[in-house]
């Protein structure tokens, strides 16, 4: 893999940064998309492989100069695209702020699709991969994850769409769909649950403040029961190695759990489980 170039997004911490350093070990020139160069330095002071590449996914600018970047370093040529930064947005449904909607779609769903148009015709160049980081809750929605789950759905069609689309182009479209993964993100999650439950009004809390408390808990636990970001690196390596690379790579037992808990279960038998379950 020695020289082949990588794209990754939301490279600074979690499962894109174990991504970006388990590429570089690897030998792929790997340019890490963050979003601050600080970040990007922190991770040039691990690997020297690494090329740090200012890419904020929801910025049209950034977006082009980006991939101009790659095309001038690599000569035009891009092996593969791992489309990793996300976020999560926690909250009851009926009182969710329909902006953070908004943004968990548009960073989630959107932004994925408007990176590949970015760098698609460099990838095709190199007969590459396009690699979108999915979620378990892109076929699994739990309550107060309806936000996040709507666009981890998403995404699922579009990576579908996508890997049609591009039949017989040379472009392999692969989706990663990990489990809970112990990231940062459980930290960020947690916080902005705290603040959900501080901003709530009276009525909202009355309803659902216990669901809320639940989430919270289950959310501190979380990053003991999960597996490292370093096996979902593990897979998207996988992945990009693969003669033929598979359509989906599901990551953790509760991922697989989840999706055969999601196809086999009669939907009111599934609501049942999965209080039981995200009860921490």
């Amino acid at each position: 893999m020695s020289g082949r170039a990588v794209v990754v997004t939301g490279a600074s911490t979690g499962i894109g940064r174990a991504t970006t350093l388990a590429l570089a070990a690897a030998g792929y020139r790997v340019f890490a998309g963050v979003r601050r160069d600080a970040d990007g330095e922190a991770l040039r002071a691990v690997d020297a492989r690494v090329t740090p590449l200012r890419l904020d996914v929801t910025d049209a600018g950034e977006r082009a100069a980006a991939a101009a970047r790659v095309a001038e370093v690599t000569g035009g040529s891009l092996y593969a695209l791992v489309n990793n930064a996300g976020v999560v947005v926690p909250g009851p449904l009926e009182f969710l702020d329909l902006a953070e909607l908004r943004r968990s779609l548009e960073v989630n769903a959107v932004a994925p699709v408007a990176v590949a148009q970015a760098f698609l015709p460099l990838l095709r160049r190199a007969h590459g991969r396009l690699v979108h980081v999915g979620s378990s809750s892109g076929y699994l929605a739990t309550a107060l994850m309806g936000a996040y789950a709507a666009s981890k759905f998403a995404l699922e069609a579009l990576a579908d769409a996508q890997r049609r689309e591009l039949a017989g182009s040379g472009v392999e479209v692969v989706l990663v769909e990990p489990g809970a993964i112990a990231t940062p993100i459980w930290d960020k999650g947690l916080a902005y649950g705290e603040q959900l439950e501080k901003t709530l009004s009276p009525e909202a809390l009355a309803l659902y403040g216990r669901d809320v408390a639940r989430l919270r808990e289950y959310a501190r636990a979380a990053p003991g029961r999960a597996i490292p970001a370093e096996r979902v690196a593990e897979v998207v390596l996988r992945a990009l190695a693969a003669s033929r690379p598979r359509a989906r790579y599901r990551v953790g037992a509760d991922a697989k759990l989840g999706f055969a808990l999601a196809r086999l279960l009669p939907d009111r038998l599934l609501d049942r489980v999965l209080a039981r379950l995200t009860r921490a």
